[in-house]
């Protein structure tokens, strides 16, 4: 039996070809993770790490893709993982919710792919933030497969 040649894209089987940099590449680079645990469902809402913090809120594929992650997005941020399309989200925009109202957070970084399922974790974290009733600046990044940022 064939299948049609359809589905979501962000599913299509890709290579990226990537040249080699020179110079020494065995340096390693540092981890920026302040805290455990970091999966959305697995989150207090009111863990201390939360309380005044500058949060990111990022898809799961984010940290494989773009090899400067740790550097560009996470340092000195709490963070939350998820994926919106194979994780059960249903309870994701009331935890967020929570998480915005009970802690006095400064700003909210949201990490997504660019593919099209990935923008629902930034429409869920839009309404988190609108049902929580706090000003919290917020922005968007987005990340293409070849781990460079979009915008």
């Amino acid at each position: 039996m064939t299948h049609p040649g359809c589905g979501c894209p962000g599913s299509m089987a890709r290579t990226i070809e990537r040249q080699e940099p020179g110079g020494d590449t065995a340096v390693k680079a540092r981890s920026e993770l302040r805290q455990w645990p970091v999966q959305l469902h697995l989150v207090p809402p009111t863990a201390p790490y939360f309380q005044n913090a500058e949060i990111l809120i990022s898809a799961d594929c984010v940290a494989y893709a773009m090899g400067s992650m740790h550097q560009d997005l996470l340092k000195d941020k709490a963070l939350a993982i998820a994926c919106p399309k194979l994780d059960d989200t249903t309870a994701y925009v009331e935890k967020l919710a929570t998480i915005f109202s009970a802690n006095g957070i400064k700003s909210i970084t949201v990490a997504i792919m660019e593919v099209p399922c990935c923008r629902g974790l930034d429409i869920m974290v839009r309404e988190a933030l609108a049902r929580s009733g706090k000003a919290i600046p917020l922005e968007s990044v987005v990340i293409g497969i070849d781990g460079e940022r979009r915008n």
